[in-house]
């Protein structure tokens, strides 16, 4: 299908891109890779008025490390966090799990702050961004503010992002030495979405878990922590027992929907098996 008419911008700036929205507010949406919002214009599940392409704003773009953090610009592409040496040296989840992302073509296109602002529980890096504990910038009329990820997402297409702000930046701290970390993901086929997806970062000392995050994709309508499976683990072993404990702990937490990937019992039982899958890579990882 063809979308209906709209107004389009290119913003040149961050503060151009915010007047816009604020005089258009909510007739205007805003485009950023375009993947998500150009696919429900065209079956006409959104019809905006005007549309914001802030791609020509250099300032949401880049990676850098600052402050002992790492600021990833919100417009930055999947095939940029790929081929970022600071990252696969820093922060070697967000390339390794970007390279699980759809294909190259998107991920030439598709951004970081898109896939996260867009608040589908089916993208990658809203669970991604749970288990780095990564902090959003969020920049409107009246300044900037900043949401951790777990406080970010509502419900399906619901975020904390206000109608006139723009996620400029998500902020994570570098992996201290010796984190383990990794991604899991079931798909039915290359470049498809999670069945079901399990992000983990994993510390350890003595043989038992001294940190551990979990983020969950695709099993409810938002991604989640597993905050139960991480308390099922801390200060203990990685043995079949402990592995069992936190996969219920996280089958006690899914409510995914049924869809043509899986009915609802299928999801959360492979959910808690992408879990364990991913907590023995990350712990492989564990030096």
């Amino acid at each position: 299908m063809i979308p209906p008419s709209f107004a389009y911008h290119a913003p040149r700036s961050i503060g151009e891109a915010l007047t816009l929205l604020t005089e258009l507010g909510d007739d205007a949406k805003l485009l950023a890779g375009g993947h998500s919002l150009l696919p429900m214009m065209k079956l006409r599940f959104a019809q905006p008025g005007a549309l914001i392409d802030i791609n020509r704003i250099p300032e949401l773009r880049g990676i850098r490390e600052e402050g002992g953090l790492i600021r990833i610009g919100a417009m930055t592409s999947e095939s940029d966090l790929i081929a970022s040496s600071l990252l696969q040296e820093r922060l070697p989840l967000l390339p390794e799990a970007a390279l699980l992302i759809a294909d190259p073509q998107v991920r030439n296109r598709g951004t970081i702050g898109g896939d996260i602002a867009h608040g589908d529980p089916g993208n990658d890096h809203p669970a991604i961004a749970m288990a780095l504990d990564a902090t959003f910038v969020l920049q409107g009329p009246k300044g900037e503010r900043q949401v951790k990820a777990v406080d970010f997402f509502h419900g399906t297409y619901m975020t904390a992002l206000a109608e006139n702000e723009i996620l400029t930046a998500i902020l994570v701290a570098p992996f201290q030495a010796g984190t383990g970390y990794a991604y899991q993901k079931l798909k039915r086929k290359t470049g498809d979405w999670a069945t079901a997806g399990a992000a983990v970062v994993l510390r350890m000392a003595g043989g038992l878990v001294t940190q551990i995050s979990i983020g969950l994709t695709n099993v409810a309508s938002t991604a989640l922590r597993a905050s139960a499976a991480e308390a099922a683990l801390m200060g203990k072993p990685l043995n079949d027992a402990t592995l069992e404990a936190a996969a219920q702990a996280v089958r006690a937490a899914c409510e995914p929907a049924e869809d043509l990937r899986g009915d609802i019992e299928y999801k959360t039982a492979m959910a808690g098996e992408m879990v364990k899958r991913a907590i023995r890579a990350a712990a492989a990882r564990c030096r």
